[in-house]
């Protein structure tokens, strides 16, 4: 069993929920490489809808701008996969939601689509509160294009466990 399996991805989230369910918040989830992933691991959750309330997959420029808010200059300049951008993406997932936190993330899964400065495997996650301050950090996942969505989920989760929630 790997650390990233469908059970372990699934205690994450059970485990998410307690926290978030606890604490009377509401979460958004807004994917671009995990294509709705992290929403699907929830919502397998039987009474998710009390502490989940929307999920945005949002691949293409153009879904990131309309759905998230995502500056046109800031994917010209800085590129899908980068801070900027899913600092946008989770700052804007909490604008259309009435969520009281998010998460996003933004990566090149593979197999291609990578460059020398972002390589297959790179992938930013964001995390914010409501009224807070976005958290975004980098990874540089291994694997094939399953485990890179697959560790992008795992961290996504772990996330919203961390320093940044904690309160």
């Amino acid at each position: 069993m790997s650390q990233y399996d469908d059970l372990t991805l699934h205690r994450l989230a059970e485990e998410v929920g307690v926290v978030l369910r606890a604490n009377r918040q509401m979460l958004c989830t807004a994917e671009s490489c995990t294509g709705g992933w992290i929403a699907k691991m929830i919502t397998d959750i039987p009474g998710c809808s009390d502490w989940f309330d929307c999920g945005m997959a949002a691949y293409s420029y153009e879904a990131k701008q309309a759905l998230l808010g995502v500056r046109p200059e800031t994917l010209t300049q800085h590129g899908a996969v980068s801070r900027e951008t899913v600092l946008e993406m989770v700052s804007g997932a909490l604008v259309t939601s009435g969520a009281s936190v998010a998460v996003a993330v933004t990566g090149i899964a593979g197999p291609g689509g990578g460059m020398p400065d972002k390589p297959v495997g790179t992938v930013w996650i964001g995390w914010k509160r409501r009224g807070g301050y976005p958290l975004a950090e980098v990874y540089h996942f291994e694997g094939d294009r399953e485990a890179v969505r697959r560790q992008t989920v795992l961290k996504a989760l772990e996330g919203l466990l961390g320093p940044l929630m904690a309160r």
